[in-house]
């Protein structure tokens, strides 16, 4: 979950300076099997791994706030999917897999805990995840459709957001894996400047490529190995600095062929 603006919340971008995020680590205790984690997990390796990432974004100049490790919900490490934070405050998703609908009340009542207001929450039938969310502008948030974000959640979304001058454009994505593994919009791209963007082209709704290029967004393709070790995953702390998992050399070199400063991260 990101925040990045001097009152100390509200954002309305990917790739502004990252001034303050929350994180979550992981749990010793937590069921990662039941969440389609791979096995087997090295839970020690896995702990200091979030911590060293922890350490990355705080050299890098971010305000790091970590919350409480959750035994019962072992996705809750993802902290951008349950909560979804805009220029107003902090909008409270739905979840729409089983083990991770507790997750968007607790995370919206503790960001709420340091001090960003409650924008709004999604009610029944809406599910949605904030992995099918980014800002494509500073006035226009694009959605994904998929099996975690629905109709309803688009529609409520449009609602909550207009009185803040922010519009909803939606993409349909495709069926991939099927909805058990999910694809979410974010598995197929990642802004890392203004103008430029890292797409998983092959995945990628083509109204969404479409948007990037009217936009004058130029295009990284993400080719299939890197595709499959994240490297379509990348977080910009400030505009064309960025974080990016290690095993994705091919990524990280053509970011850096177009002026990117990569940092790369164990994981």
């Amino acid at each position: 979950m990101t925040v990045s603006s001097e009152s100390g919340y509200g954002v309305n971008s990917m790739v502004g300076r990252l001034a303050r995020v929350a994180v979550r680590p992981p749990s010793p205790r937590g069921d990662y099997a039941v969440a389609h984690w791979a096995q087997p997990l090295d839970l020690d390796l896995l702990a200091r791994q979030h911590a060293d990432f922890v350490a990355l974004l705080e050299r890098l100049g971010c305000q790091v706030e970590v919350l409480p490790a959750e035994d019962d919900m072992p996705d809750a490490i993802f902290t951008y999917d349950p909560a979804f934070v805009t220029p107003g405050g902090v909008i409270e998703l739905r979840g729409a897999k089983e083990v991770r609908k507790g997750e968007p009340p607790l995370l919206a009542t503790q960001l709420v805990d340091l001090g960003i207001p409650l924008a709004g929450r999604l009610t029944a039938p809406a599910t949605s995840d904030g992995g099918d969310m980014f800002w494509l502008d500073a006035t226009t948030l694009a959605v994904g459709r998929t099996y975690r974000t629905n109709q309803a959640a688009i529609d409520q979304l449009t609602d909550l957001l207009a009185p803040m001058g922010v519009r909803v454009e939606r993409f349909d994505m495709p069926h991939d894996l099927g909805p058990e593994y999910c694809l979410h919009l974010m598995s197929v791209v990642s802004p890392v400047r203004d103008d430029l963007a890292v797409v998983y082209e092959r995945l990628a709704p083509v109204a969404l490529l479409q948007a990037l290029a009217e936009r004058g967004i130029e295009m990284i393709p993400v080719p299939e190995e890197d595709y499959l070790s994240l490297g379509c995953n990348i977080l910009a702390v400030a505009p064309g600095v960025v974080v990016l998992a290690e095993g994705n050399a091919a990524t990280a070199k053509a970011l850096r062929d177009h002026g990117i400063e990569v940092h790369v991260y164990a994981a």
